[in-house]
């Protein structure tokens, strides 16, 4: 040490043993544990090799706005702001520019990416923040087939560059990324699971079926219950998979299939949980159009985490974009492959003040 050093350092052999201080001295916690940055230095590389593959396939990496007067792309509730130039409430950006990455489809752009900070404004848990890194991409003429094998090349390349392997224990299970990728359909593992057909059932038979598995859930509308009733059934699968073939209710903004009442959606699933999301991009405007108002009835009724509608995205559609496939993925695959929580693999996860 070149300066005064008025307080002595943490025992070298046991560092800081408590979890909050750790976090709220995370300088210290670095400066004493080796362990600790090395885990952050693997994280910079798996964003510089996501970075660098994602370039190597011609995408173009771009920024679009935090501030949002809508915040659209994702299903959560935001962060509210005022802007004191425009005398305007704004929101904090709860997707990494989905909706605007969609509009440089329709501009010309062929294929896009951009890596930046999400902000949304509930629970946390071992998966979930209230701020983490994402990244989101949109590639015209493609579909969620194509993404799917996109998607697949990536994850193993971040395994082999970063941690040196394909295979990983995380959450009670055991995966090898190198391997075939399953498909689970949507409907049929809940069925499979629980019994409940979700395209027959009731609210009323699935609030039933919750109570009767011990499931709290929030929200009574159809989609809420929904994918609750997926997520008492993803913790049972190891992966690596792809969740397929999701009921409409659940993604206002993936093109419909065939049957009228799926989407092409695509969900890579490891150690029991989603770790990314992505689709063939609804781009029929008069079915967007349709889809917003009903997330916008959802809101009215209460339902902080619907989708707010955009419905100047909804003129950019009626001009025209071409056909797109869009994906995003973050942070908490990292987390997975490390075998720790998000909260513990952030430099500086926010933290309560001291009293």
């Amino acid at each position: 040490m070149v300066s005064k050093t008025l307080l002595p350092l943490p025992d070298k052999y046991h560092g800081l043993q408590d979890e909050e201080e750790r976090l709220r001295k995370r300088y210290l916690d670095l400066l004493t544990r080796d362990e600790e940055r090395a885990l952050f230095l693997r994280k910079e590389k798996f964003w510089d090799v996501t970075r660098a593959f994602m370039k190597r396939y011609g995408f173009t990496e771009v920024e679009t706005p935090t501030l949002e007067i809508t915040t659209g792309g994702a299903e959560a509730r935001p962060f509210k702001t005022h802007h004191n130039d425009y005398d305007m409430d704004v929101f904090m950006r709860i997707s990494i520019g989905e909706l605007w990455q969609k509009r440089l489809m329709a501009a010309g752009f062929a294929k896009t990416f951009e890596i930046g900070r999400a902000y949304r404004n509930e629970g946390s848990s071992p998966e979930h923040l209230q701020e983490f890194t994402n990244l989101e991409f949109y590639w015209s003429y493609a579909n969620y087939e194509d993404g799917m094998k996109l998607v697949r090349e990536l994850y193993i390349e971040i395994a082999r560059e970063v941690f040196g392997t394909t295979e990983f224990e995380a959450r009670g299970h055991r995966f090898d990324l190198a391997t075939e990728w399953a498909l689970v359909d949507y409907a049929k593992e809940i069925l499979n699971q629980t019994g409940v057909d979700i395209f027959t059932a009731t609210e009323e038979d699935m609030k039933s079926k919750l109570k009767e598995l011990g499931v709290r859930y929030e929200g009574e509308s159809l989609e809420r219950l929904t994918d609750t009733l997926w997520k008492y059934c993803r913790k049972n699968i190891a992966g690596p998979a792809f969740l397929i073939n999701h009921p409409k209710v659940v993604a206002p903004l993936a093109k419909a299939r065939a049957d009228g009442r799926t989407v092409e959606m695509f969900q890579p699933i490891i150690a029991g949980s989603e770790v990314g999301r992505g689709y063939s991009e609804l781009n029929d405007p008069i079915d967007q159009r349709e889809r917003f108002e009903v997330q916008r009835a959802l809101l009215a009724a209460g339902d902080e985490e619907a989708m707010m509608p955009d419905f100047e995205f909804v003129e950019m559609l009626e001009h025209g974009m071409p056909p797109t496939c869009g994906f995003g993925f973050g942070e908490r695959l990292f987390s997975f492959l490390e075998g720790k929580t998000i909260r513990e693999t952030q430099l500086f996860p926010l933290v309560k003040p001291k009293i």
